[in-house]
């Protein structure tokens, strides 16, 4: 996660959070009221959003409403200063994924990112496994065409070498021993790595 959108109408929580943001790398755009963090989470190129829930114009629960309702599935993390039970439920149920209360420490938000973090690359072993399994499943059953479009689509890690097998496994099930070749000895290189 690179580009961050943080939300908040009080320019002292924009900036603390920019400066802790940005001393982790991260990429930060700022809105000053909830319609202006709605046009920046629609135009999708923010990867992690901290949106106030009372702000001018539109509230951060009716910010993540609307993104929610469009389709936009950014991680929001909301703050506020009037926490309750109740917005904690609303804005959980609306797919918040952290709730922090003001006023936080800049080791809480780094707590949070690192949460963020963590639970990021886990589901990106899981989209990579479930990606291998599907591509394996077509493999076994013969289809190295369908295999080798998926695999050429795909986002790979080129640091993973069981994407190397998958290439050598398809090249060599449509009989290019040439190609074949030339990625198992890629695997063979990246495995002993």
């Amino acid at each position: 996660m690179k580009k961050v959108l943080v939300a908040d109408d009080t320019k002292n929580i924009r900036m603390l959070l920019t400066t802790c943001l940005e001393s982790e790398g991260y990429n930060v755009i700022t809105a000053k009221d909830g319609e202006e963090a709605l046009e920046i989470l629609k135009n999708g190129d923010v990867e992690l959003a901290f949106i106030d829930i009372k702000m001018p114009l539109l509230s951060g629960t009716e910010v993540l409403r609307k993104i929610r309702s469009c389709g936009i599935t950014t991680p929001v993390i909301i703050i506020t200063a009037f926490a309750t039970i109740k917005n904690a439920i609303e804005c959980t149920k609306l797919g918040a994924v952290e709730y922090i209360q003001k006023p936080f420490t800049v080791k809480r938000v780094k707590s949070v990112l690192e949460k963020m973090i963590a639970e990021h690359e886990k589901t990106k072993e899981n989209d990579t496994n479930n990606l291998i399994n599907e591509i394996e499943k077509l493999i076994d059953d013969d289809n190295f065409i369908e295999a080798l479009d998926m695999l050429k689509k795909s986002k790979v890690n080129p640091d993973d070498p069981r994407f190397y097998l998958l290439y050598y496994k398809i090249y060599d099930g449509l009989g290019d021993k040439e190609m074949s070749h030339k990625f198992l000895k890629a695997y063979k290189i990246f495995n002993e790595g």
